[in-house]
């Protein structure tokens, strides 16, 4: 597998946010783990929670920002490009969660990072069965990275 290109945008402050380099590592874990082979692009755009928020209201209806959003490329038939999609994180949703789960923020960026990651690759978790899948192979992706399984209370 090479190594994937993944751009990262910062439109808010950088205080706290981690570097390029971390984001890649961490798509790179992602696809690794999906066992995605393909030459990957995802776009990363940092944001603060007046754009979370307006964001999440356009595309999803709900009036608050979250942590992360997944926006699946949708490529016209027939057009071959490696770009699976974009990527939006919350800079102040991330902190705030962090904070309140006790996590350290590197390790919860991390976190959604790859569970966006696979949002992208078409990993969903609306039915049971298929969060189980998908928090089983965050999990195990995590724990390569040295990373605690988020979903331990």
């Amino acid at each position: 597998m090479s190594s994937p290109e993944v751009a990262v945008g910062y439109a808010t402050s950088r205080r706290g946010v981690p570097a390029p380099a971390s984001f890649r590592r961490w798509v790179e874990a992602a696809l690794k783990g999906a066992r995605r082979r393909k030459a990957t692009e995802v776009s990363i755009r940092i944001v603060d929670a007046d754009e979370g928020r307006a964001l999440n209201l356009q595309y999803r209806g709900r009036d608050y920002a979250t942590n992360v959003l997944s926006f699946p490329a949708d490529l016209p038939p027939g057009l071959k490009l490696p770009l699976i999609g974009d990527l939006v994180i919350c800079a102040p949703v991330v902190a705030r969660e962090a904070a309140e789960q006790g996590k350290k923020p590197a390790d919860h960026w991390a976190h959604l990072t790859i569970h966006g990651t696979l949002h992208l690759l078409g990993y969903d978790h609306t039915e049971e069965a298929e969060a189980e899948a998908m928090e089983s192979l965050e999990t195990r992706v995590l724990a390569g990275l040295g990373i605690a399984d988020p979903y331990l209370a």
